[in-house]
């Protein structure tokens, strides 16, 4: 699988809509949210993304995820070789506008994390930054994040602190029906060493949604075979 998965020119566009891999529901309840708004997010690369990935070295990187693409351009433009997940077409077409703008490379994936066919063990970091991962009783997203990990690769898990607690989200959508980082942190087995599993207060960026969360609950884990 990994020789089809060569990395592509600044000039690459997102794979079309008629090729997206998962479920058709996600994708259009995602396209309505970003078409309201001209932009929906900061535009800058997530805090805890900064914060977390400062003394790593620059590799091959998932962004789950990845909306207009704020974090995929800030890893491109340190050395990483980025890899961007998104189900939203509408925001991967933004993503993919602002790398061409910076002249830098990423690849585009646009799919469900389950649906991706990403390569195994491949990552060197995996990034989920606020993810909406629908849960599945085989854990099928949760094993998905941990597969795509390289041994001697992280894993970067953030989400708003509190809202596992919820019985509904912002969006009406059940808590329950989302993957959440403990469950993620649950299935970390002897291949695995905890290294951050924490809440914290959030960095703010200026604007956009979600803004007014102000603690995160931040979980990295290295894989170490």
């Amino acid at each position: 699988m990994t020789d089809d998965f060569v990395r592509p020119s600044a000039s690459d566009a997102p794979s079309p809509a008629g090729v997206y891999a998962g479920d058709p529901s996600v994708r259009t309840e995602w396209d309505n949210r970003y078409a309201d708004r001209r932009q929906l997010w900061s535009g800058r690369p997530n805090g805890a993304l900064v914060a977390e990935t400062a003394g790593l070295t620059p590799g091959r990187v998932l962004d789950v995820g990845c909306g207009e693409g704020a974090d995929a351009v800030w890893l491109a433009r340190g050395g990483w070789d980025v890899t961007a997940l998104e189900v939203s077409g509408v925001a991967l077409e933004r993503a993919a506008g602002h790398a061409r703008d910076a002249g830098l490379s990423v690849r585009w994936v646009h799919a469900t994390l389950t649906e991706a066919r990403l390569p195994s063990a491949h990552f060197d970091l995996v990034s989920a930054q606020y993810p909406a991962l629908l849960r599945t009783p085989d854990a099928e997203a949760e094993r998905a994040l941990l597969a795509a990990v390289a041994p001697g690769g992280v894993l970067l898990l953030v989400h708003h602190a509190g809202m596992e607690a919820q019985p509904t989200l912002e969006s009406g959508h059940a808590t329950a029906d989302y993957v959440w980082p403990s469950m993620v942190v649950a299935l970390l087995d002897d291949d695995w060493e905890l290294e951050v599993d924490e809440q914290r207060p959030r960095v703010l960026p200026d604007g956009g949604a979600g803004a007014h969360h102000t603690d995160d609950v931040v979980v990295r884990a290295r894989r170490l075979r």
